[in-house]
């Protein structure tokens, strides 16, 4: 949904991440790949004799993992390529491997990959009027091609797509001309193929990502987790994978599975934690010291949270985030094999350890009422880690994360599922300034919260949303209606609507509320590895 106003677009990438076995980490890469275009590519394309572009077109692109999958789906799709699984994964692996993005590239779009709903994106305004009003910015700007290649980009979508030009935004200007003259050309210069990152990139040692990691992360409906990840290699860029930890209301969290790393540092994995079907995507940092991304539900990508894990011995979060000054509260402290005493930094006394774990250990803590509010570093023996814990008087602002979201209809018999939207609560404390929502505010983390839903506006108000558009849990999950006409809606319109997620907190006797957009939707028929 593209809001051209304000040059923002309100993305819901709910696809589903890796389709078939494609990318799935049951799959082997048994046959090279360079063999597997070879005998199966050369056809169509051609050898150029140019050994660092060594087949037309093919040669001249370069993508992640999710983009030469799309490129496969395409081939075969539109010319009757035909592939095992396996060669398939072959030839993801290859090409990712030699015509991959860097860290530094695939960076600023890793929402996508991720699959991360909810995203507000801010395009350049000459992607948002000729890529954006259909695309993300994170679907170009997660390939680097030569300028020939896009604009070879712009004919084949004149070719599968010929009313493109009769598209608003399209029809009141020479769009064609425009995307071959003037895009094209933008784009071989704001992503090159011939980028000096991926060179770098290319010649550095990789990462070694086997061993012990030690894991924080969240799930809606779960909440905070810790655990300590084991990855245990099997061949070249596979592992076996074991996840073992606790909830944040002490029960046990258990998975096992297996995981791909293609381009020297993106990590693929599914698992099956609790008998739930997961995908792992996350990206290694460029020494091999931390893993950073998000796991969701195979079935139901929006269902999902951050996950951070951290090689070795390590504190890699806490839950809650902040005391009040003058409280006691059990704090857990996540990070593995954790051994020595534990430090909260000044004014905040560790009345007694609850208990210690290999991912955890949880205490009772007190904030004096003169603590001073601010950081603290916080250490269990020799593992410290910076500015972990807040301490604060009162909570002076909600906000609800994601800030504008969307929901999609739909079950009711149909074949394609209902959308959730999942919510969180970040508090913040004033800063000195003693006002809320200006630059010197306090982060406190996300907090526990009610849960309501009220009209957006006058129209939604009238048209009754809150009754049919859906639901909230006391854990901030949305379900919307069902699809199909409803008969008691005005003119048995569907469930759809306009509604404010709100989130109320409790701070004493006092009651701080966030808002946040919600816009229920029809179902998503069509569902990419990346949007």
């Amino acid at each position: 949904m593209n809001n051209n106003k304000s040059k923002h677009a309100l993305l819901s990438v709910s696809a589903l991440a890796l389709m078939g076995t494609m990318l799935t980490p049951a799959a082997s890469w048994a046959k090279d790949g360079e063999t597997v275009i070879q005998e199966n590519c050369l056809s169509c394309h051609t050898r150029t004799g140019n050994p660092e572009t060594p087949f037309s077109r093919i040669s001249e692109q370069r993508k992640t993992p999710e983009g030469w999958q799309m490129t496969l789906q395409r081939m075969q799709h539109w010319n009757g390529l035909a592939l095992s699984p396996e060669d398939t994964q072959a030839v993801i692996k290859y090409l990712s491997d030699t015509q991959g993005l860097a860290p530094s590239e695939t960076a600023p779009f890793r929402y996508v990959l991720e699959q991360q709903p909810n995203v507000v994106e801010d395009a350049d305004p000459a992607y948002a009027e000729m890529c954006a009003r259909c695309h993300s910015n994170a679907r170009f700007g997660l390939q680097r091609r030569t300028e020939n290649e896009w604009k070879e980009l712009v004919n084949t979508h004149m070719a599968i797509h010929p009313t493109t030009e009769l598209h608003a935004l399209a029809r009141d200007r020479r769009w064609y001309d425009i995307a071959l003259n003037e895009t094209a050309p933008k784009l071989a210069t704001d992503y090159a193929f011939n980028d000096a990152a991926w060179k770098q990139w290319q010649k550095m040692a990789k990462p070694a990502l086997e061993g012990s990691w030690s894991v924080a992360g969240f799930l809606p409906g779960k909440g905070d987790y810790s655990a300590i990840l084991k990855a245990v290699k099997t061949s070249a860029d596979k592992y076996s994978v074991t996840m073992s930890g606790h909830y944040s209301d002490g029960s046990e969290l258990h998975g096992s599975g297996s995981a791909n790393v293609f381009s020297g540092y993106e990590w693929r994995a599914g698992l099956t934690v609790d008998g739930v079907s997961m995908r792992q995507v996350l990206a290694a940092s460029a020494d091999g010291s931390s893993l950073t991304g998000r796991m969701y539900q195979s079935a139901h990508d929006e269902i999902g949270g951050e996950l951070k894990a951290v090689s070795g011995n390590a504190i890699v979060g806490l839950s809650p985030a902040a005391l009040k000054q003058g409280e006691t509260s059990q704090v857990t402290i996540f990070g593995g094999y954790l051994k020595g005493n534990v430090n909260l930094g000044p004014g905040v006394k560790v009345v007694k350890v609850l208990s210690r774990d290999a991912d955890r250990v949880v205490v009772e803590a007190k904030a004096s009422a003169a603590a001073t509010v601010g950081m603290r570093d916080v250490a269990v023996g020799a593992t410290k880690a910076k500015a972990q814990l807040a301490v604060y008087d009162k909570v002076a602002a909600v906000q609800v994360f994601p800030p504008q979201s969307m929901a999609r209809i739909g079950g009711n018999g149909g074949k394609i599922p209902k959308m959730q939207s999942t919510y969180r609560a970040v508090a913040f404390s004033a800063g000195a300034d003693g006002q809320p929502g200006t630059d010197d505010d306090m982060r406190l983390g996300y907090m526990p919260a009610s849960w309501s839903l009220k009209p957006q506006n006058e129209v939604a108000a009238e048209d009754r949303d809150v009754e049919f558009a859906g639901t909230i849990d006391s854990q901030g999950i949305f379900t919307p209606g069902d699809t199909g006409l409803n008969p008691q809606r005005k003119m048995s319109t569907n469930n759809v609507g306009m509604l404010k997620v709100v989130a109320s907190v409790r701070d004493g006797d006092n009651t701080v509320e966030g808002e946040s957009d919600l816009l229920v939707a029809v179902p998503s028929y069509i569902k990419r590895a990346i949007q």
